[in-house]
């Protein structure tokens, strides 16, 4: 069986515990507005064109985004860097796009994993079938659960799907006593309202025990420039980067209502 990767990170320390090595899907079914990521959105290897500027001329760099690897060669390329994941405690985390979208693939990789006894996260923004969250939960040692709206009529407007499966399975996942890091994009203008947050801390309130962690993660500009490159709308142009003392304020109302909190990943 293939996968199709887009990017395999090494020395990754946002992504879980410890040292990591993050292995990038291919495809999402989510179509966030500030993806940073949007190379990885579409299920497909994709041919792009770069031009470099150098002395007045210009150099055409033609590169294809995108890889169909088996389980062997993604585990070849993971267990180079083992010595830097044990010492620190990391481990493997699968990433995307969504990993979900490829369930047999990462299925089989997570089983991989833990024959080479590697700790294992899956970064999943939870849009699945109960059904792919079963096969996948046992073999996973921690979820980073991207929670983004609350509701649901404003998440189809700015992702492009209903957030119904997500809080389902964030509430399963959490009935089930599974470690689940919640990661929370911080979108001025869209998600840092009063009442998305409010209905944020009362969903984790109710599940508190099993939310071991909040990460705030800032929106930032800097994949602007990767939409053009793919040849993708970019609607974020005017809305702007929220302020340190805006993450400050927003850590001190997620740790007042007893979360351990870290801005980034």
């Amino acid at each position: 069986m293939q996968g199709l990767i887009f990017d395999i990170k090494r020395y990754a320390v946002h992504d879980g515990p410890g040292i990591r090595t993050t292995v990038f899907f291919k495809g999402c079914p989510l179509h966030c507005w500030w993806c940073h990521n949007p190379e990885g959105i579409r299920k497909e290897t994709e041919e792009v064109v770069t031009v470099h500027k150098m002395e007045g001329k210009d150099y055409t760099v033609k590169e294809t985004v995108g890889r169909w690897m088996s389980v062997d060669e993604v585990m070849r390329e993971i267990n180079k860097e083992r010595i830097f994941m044990e010492e620190s405690g990391g481990g493997v985390t699968f990433s995307g796009g969504e990993p979900l979208w490829q369930t047999e693939f990462l299925e089989d990789l997570l089983l991989a994993c833990k024959r080479e006894d590697f700790h294992t996260a899956v970064d999943t923004t939870g849009h699945t079938s109960r059904q792919n969250i079963r096969k996948i939960m046992d073999l996973t040692d921690l979820f980073l659960y991207d929670l983004k709206l609350m509701d649901d009529s404003k998440h189809v407007k700015y992702t492009g799907v209903s957030n119904r499966y997500i809080l389902e399975n964030l509430e399963f996942l959490a009935a089930c006593d599974k470690r689940i890091y919640i990661r929370f994009p911080v979108i001025p203008t869209i998600n840092d309202d009063e009442e998305n947050i409010n209905r944020t801390l009362r969903l984790l309130g109710s599940m508190a025990k099993a939310v071991e962690e909040v990460d705030l993660l800032p929106y930032h500009a800097m994949a602007a420039h990767k939409y053009e490159k793919f040849h993708m709308e970019y609607k974020m142009g005017g809305v702007p980067e929220p302020g340190e003392q805006e993450m400050e304020q927003l850590k001190e109302r997620f740790e007042e209502a007893g979360f351990k909190v870290k801005i980034g990943g």
